[in-house]
């Protein structure tokens, strides 16, 4: 599997297990939740977790990722990655610290996995196991849109297991990259990724009350580049904050809804709507075929 060293999002900063994260690990295998819904490892001392943290840094089946918020320089959870002997497909996994839970870095950290995870390893999907007690698990998963897919006994014990279609992990990786697209929060936007994500013929309208504004790829992108290359618009972000996706054979729909905010004309707004996405999947994958939106009136 290709590595995937170190990788960030808006609020948090991921990195491979390392040799030093011991004594991190000690805490998170003995704290309640882990202890009642993932189990006993029976390391009782720091000797022990470093020989656990050693044996799975050299298991070329299993992938830790420390998670740490950018204002904090020690880890706060893990997610993780097995090919297990049971499991035809990866399982992704994820387990935080008690007092660190709660805040949405769960959904952060394992979106972001997720996005970065090459094809050969979701292959025709992604799994995930967990128990029926752990309702914040289950929670989890469903809002990452993993579907419930039925019972397994498995060493004595019983979970439930559930996946993400490979399907629908790309289109949702292509929808995220299209919110992003426009970002400038962080620097000057790669404009030109939209033809990496669009079809050729790719089209695109911005609903106004009963008024259409139709465009191709090129001519939405240059007015929006002009606006936050200038300065007219600064600090922009876009992102999804509900979605419900359809897949049949090679084509497929998205309902997004959106929220975005940022400062136009000096001036700080923010604001909400709604896009469809329309995909088809060719021989290079999945791309955008048609967007439409329209904005809310706040």
């Amino acid at each position: 599997m290709k590595a995937i060293k170190e990788i960030s999002t808006e609020r948090l900063i991921l990195h491979e297990l390392q040799d030093n994260d011991y004594e991190f690990i000690f805490k998170l295998v003995n704290s309640p939740g882990w202890l009642e819904f993932i189990g006993d490892r029976n390391i009782r001392n720091l000797e022990d977790a470093a020989v656990y943290v050693n044996n799975i840094i050299n298991n070329s089946q299993v992938k830790y990722w420390t998670v740490k918020p950018k204002n904090d320089a020690q880890p706060v959870g893990i997610i993780t990655l097995v090919k297990r002997d049971y499991l035809d497909h990866y399982d992704i996994g994820f387990a935080f610290l008690p007092e660190h839970t709660g805040k949405g870095y769960s959904f952060e950290a394992s979106m972001c996995i997720l996005d970065a995870l090459p094809e050969q390893v979701i292959m025709d999907k992604i799994l995930a196991i967990t128990t029926e007690e752990n309702s914040r698990s289950i929670k989890l998963l469903e809002k990452l849109r993993f579907s419930y897919e039925g019972i397994l006994n498995e060493g004595g014990k019983t979970y439930v297991r559930y996946a993400l279609s490979a399907d629908k992990a790309e289109i949702g990786k292509l929808t995220r990259s299209f919110f992003s697209l426009f970002d400038n929060t962080a620097g000057e936007p790669d404009f030109s990724r939209i033809f990496e994500l669009c079809t050729s013929s790719a089209g695109i309208i911005k609903q106004t009350g009963k008024y259409s504004e139709i465009y191709d790829v090129k001519s939405f992108v240059e007015p929006r580049k002009k606006m936050l290359m200038d300065g007219t618009l600064q600090q922009f972000s876009e992102f999804e904050t509900d979605e419900e996706t359809r897949i049949i054979g090679n084509i497929a729909q998205r309902y997004s809804k959106f929220r975005k905010k940022g400062i136009l004309h000096g001036k700080i707004f923010e604001g909400s709507g709604h896009k469809f996405f329309h995909f088809v999947k060719n021989d290079d994958g999945w791309r955008i075929a048609h967007v439409i939106w329209e904005d809310e009136n706040l």
